[in-house]
């Protein structure tokens, strides 16, 4: 097996991608988008801003007029809104996944709705054939959220109007020069290298295109691919519809952890025991990269001690305890704490979140605050699909955690949107310009709605009204990482900016416990992990680090092979059993065949019933030369035992040379023995002897 990773990921946002060779079969495991590179463009620019585009763009048509020096001074300056690109944004794709042919990928396993946003980019090149396989709770997320990006994109092609070439000026090498750091490494990355990773947004008709592509699978359900891969799906815990893979063939099996959670308080729990004892595990949760605490004198983030990643676990069974979801109800309780101090205060409150499960939550806990302090502002959803989002979730309880499972039994709703949207306690709208939400428009009030990158959607229109407002209140999440960056469009901005760090992950603290409790023979590990958990040699299985662009080769320690045999066909075998070797054997004729990852035994009609009868040619074992030589002696044939090597490339055991009453030679290697005579009936008569003396079957 060969594994190479392409791309570690940043986050819930931006999980990892990696190719897996695999019995011969390129898999590719997540096509996501690093929506992250957003940040490095203006939204669409109001009146005021016009010139800045203007003298943006003469400058882009000016350029080979400029001096150098006019260039290099730039540089110089401190970032500034203006120096974002003004220009409809191009998408940040896995830049290493470029390098690869896309005719060449054989399987696609998409983990999450957002390991599914890059990939209409592949399905619509030339020549990719390769079979799409995820669960179908992520493809209808996943096409949602597609969706939505194109229509919040729509905006940036309505102000800037078609692109006059294929190629943008920002793209171009002198373009990048002048850029402030910051954003040059954005686009080209820390190392320069990832420039080919931009691309147009997809359409509609690709996304369709992308969909129709895809096969769809429920949790534990088996796909097979070829005949020789059996592909099943197991809940990850970290969103609906989220999953890690197991992949079985009779060469053995892998497991690919990919963002997983012990903790959800709406999603499937995490199956770890359906990853049991695989050959090989690929540990690839991205929440390796969020250890890092915010800075104690950072203005715009709450401290680690209030809102910190949920990391205790009952490492006995990874129960989903009381105490556990206790924590994750304080953390959404700080949250609605300061939302509701905030409204006493005047101000409205702002929550670009895109994650389905944290936005369920904090609706319901958001609701049951207000009404517990009395107080009555209007909660807005301002989302292309969230209506259709919200009626999806009414229909897929077998997608959600066990909690949510016995409201439905006991007859009650599975989420708390339900009952408000019919007390009108929250109103949802497909955009901030519907005539619905400028009839009913009140503030202060609480607003959902994306994109949390703050560069497209409702997010920026309202930012811009409320930015000045120091009783105002913006939550975001800790998936960005440049703040002051996101928020320089809208400076000066006195609104209080509140940075949350939600769970993306499993625990650094549990990540060893589990791996014992997995038990597979050989884990992968992404280089980050060896610095930060002492993964020692006491541990059954053994360790292999992975960094980006590197290829690993991983050795299979499965020895054995199965067959799956009839069992009335079985019972019909003659067996011969060898002591020495403790092996038993039977000789057949038929057909073996690859069905479902199994070897098949078709035996021939004719010989069925015949192998006990037949006269058997097969031998197990080398004849020992003295008691050859005993048995020929025996016959009246004479000769001597030479013990050395021969002049063939196999190991030579030793030669007999027989002098009387023929001339011949019987030479016993390691691979077998080899009668030389010059008459045919010679052969046969010492054959036979060699055939009484062994082991037959």
């Amino acid at each position: 097996m060969k594994f190479t990773c392409l791309s570690k990921g940043r986050g819930f946002h931006f999980p990892p991608c990696h190719i897996l060779n695999f019995c011969g079969i390129r898999i590719l495991l997540d096509c996501p988008l690093d929506l992250s590179a957003l940040l490095a463009f203006s939204p669409i620019p109001t009146l005021d801003c016009l010139s800045i585009v203007e003298s943006y763009n003469t400058e882009a048509n000016d350029f080979d007029s400029r001096a150098a020096f006019g260039k290099r001074q730039k540089i110089e300056k401190l970032l500034h809104a203006k120096n974002l690109l003004f220009a409809e944004p191009w998408y940040k794709t896995v830049n290493n996944l470029q390098l690869w042919n896309s005719s060449f990928i054989d399987v696609v396993l998409i983990s999450s709705p957002m390991g599914i946003m890059g990939l209409p980019f592949l399905t619509r090149m030339k020549g990719f054939s390769a079979k799409i396989y995820v669960t179908e709770a992520s493809a209808r997320l996943g096409q949602l959220m597609m969706e939505d990006l194109i229509s919040m994109h729509g905006e940036f092609r309505h102000f800037y109007g078609p692109e006059e070439s294929n190629f943008p000026s920002w793209l171009r090498q002198e373009e990048l020069e002048i850029l402030p750091s910051e954003l040059r490494e954005i686009i080209l990355g820390k190392d320069g290298l990832e420039l080919g990773g931009w691309m147009p947004l997809y359409s509609a008709a690709d996304v369709k295109d992308c969909m129709l592509k895809t096969h769809t699978l429920n949790y534990a359900e088996e796909a097979c691919y070829n005949g020789t891969l059996v592909i099943k799906a197991f809940s990850s815990g970290i969103e609906i519809g989220s999953c890690n893979w197991i992949l079985n063939s009779p060469k053995g099996d892998t497991a690919y952890v990919s963002g997983s959670s012990f903790i959800s308080a709406h999603a499937m729990a995490f199956d770890y025991r359906s990853l049991q004892g695989a050959c090989a595990l690929i540990y690839s949760d991205f929440s390796l990269g969020d250890t890092q605490d915010s800075a104690d004198g950072d203005n715009y983030s709450v401290s680690a001690a209030k809102l910190q990643s949920i990391s205790s676990q009952d490492l006995a069974g990874f129960n989903h305890n009381s105490d556990e979801n206790a924590e994750e109800k304080e953390k959404l309780d700080f949250i609605c704490s300061n939302t509701i101090n905030c409204i006493k205060e005047g101000g409205s409150v702002l929550i670009p979140i895109d994650r389905l499960g944290t936005i369920l939550l904090l609706l319901e806990e958001m609701t049951a605050s207000l009404e517990a302090s009395d107080l009555k502002v209007p909660v807005y959803i301002i989302s292309s699909m969230a209506e259709e989002l919200l009626a999806l979730l009414n229909i897929i309880p077998e997608w959600l955690c066990k909690q949510r499972q016995e409201k439905l039994f006991a007859g009650e709703q599975l989420f708390a949107h339900v009952k408000l949207l019919k007390e009108k306690k929250i109103r949802v709208v497909p955009a901030i310009h519907s005539q619905e939400l400028l009839i009913n428009w009140q503030e202060p009030c609480i607003v959902f709605c994306p994109h949390w990158s703050m560069r497209m959607g409702p997010v920026v229109h309202l930012l811009r009204r409320w930015c000045g407002s120091p009783k105002s209140l913006l939550i975001l999440e800790q998936d960005i990482l440049n703040l002051e960056l996101a928020l320089l469009p809208f400076q000066p901005v006195t609104m209080k900016v509140l940075q949350c760090l939600f769970p993306s992950g499993i625990g650094l603290r549990t990540v060893q416990p589990l791996l014992k409790l997995l038990r597979p023979k050989t884990v992968l590990c992404p280089e980050e992990l060896r610095l930060q958990i002492n993964l020692s040699s006491e541990n059954s299985f053994s360790v292999l680090y992975y960094t980006e662009a590197e290829t690993l080769k991983v050795p299979y320690r499965k020895h054995n092979s199965e067959i799956k045999i009839a069992t009335d066909l079985a019972s019909q075998f003659y067996w011969k059993t060898f002591k020495k070797e403790e092996i038993s054997i039977t000789k057949l004729k038929g057909e073996l065949r690859m069905e479902n990852a199994r070897h098949h035994l078709l035996l021939e009609t004719d010989n069925k019933n015949s192998s006990s009868n037949s006269r058997s040619s097969e031998h197990c074992g080398l004849p020992d030369s003295e008691k050859l030589m005993a048995a020929l002696s025996k016959m009246g044939i004479s000769g001597n035992i030479q013990h050395g090597m021969s002049d063939t490339k196999s190991q030579t055991v030793s030669i007999i040379h027989i002098e009387d009453p023929y001339k011949a030679s019987i030479e016993i290697g390691t691979t077998g023995t080899i009668i030389t005579t010059a008459q045919e009936n010679v052969a046969s008569s010492i054959y036979k002897i060699i055939d009484n003396i062994l082991n037959a079957v």
